[in-house]
């Protein structure tokens, strides 16, 4: 239960993370979709360097693991709008901006976990 729970207000942290930022680059004027597509490669970053880190030096237990992996990177990052912008892209006639933007979206994510971890190995001295 105590998982559940830190799921859970991780969750609410990366939600509200989430709706900041996506506001943040609303403000800009920019298409909704920089908003998914910018928490999507944070949350991708960002899990990358809290699983190295911990991997290496020991930073987090299993608890605090649920709270910023599973529940914070959770709820920051969204699949379902990614999915939908997807959706939105191709109801528009917009083929080439569609597979950009999903394929775009897989290969850049990856890649950005692969150098969240990478940062976690080179970025702090034991």
């Amino acid at each position: 239960m105590k998982a559940v729970l830190l799921v859970f207000l991780g969750g609410g942290l990366g939600s509200a993370c989430r709706y900041l930022v996506g506001k943040l680059i609303a403000d800009q004027n920019l298409s909704s979709f920089w908003g998914t597509f910018s928490v999507n490669m944070l949350g991708c970053l960002l899990i990358g360097l809290l699983l190295g880190a911990s991997n290496r030096y020991g930073w987090m237990d299993q608890n605090q693991l649920w709270l910023w992996t599973v529940g914070f990177c959770g709820g920051f990052t969204t699949f379902s709008t990614y999915a939908l912008e997807g959706q939105q892209f191709l109801k528009n006639g917009q083929f080439a901006a569609f597979v950009a933007y999903m394929a775009g979206s897989l290969l850049i994510g990856v890649l950005a976990v692969a150098v969240g971890i990478w940062l976690s190995r080179i970025g702090i001295n034991s």
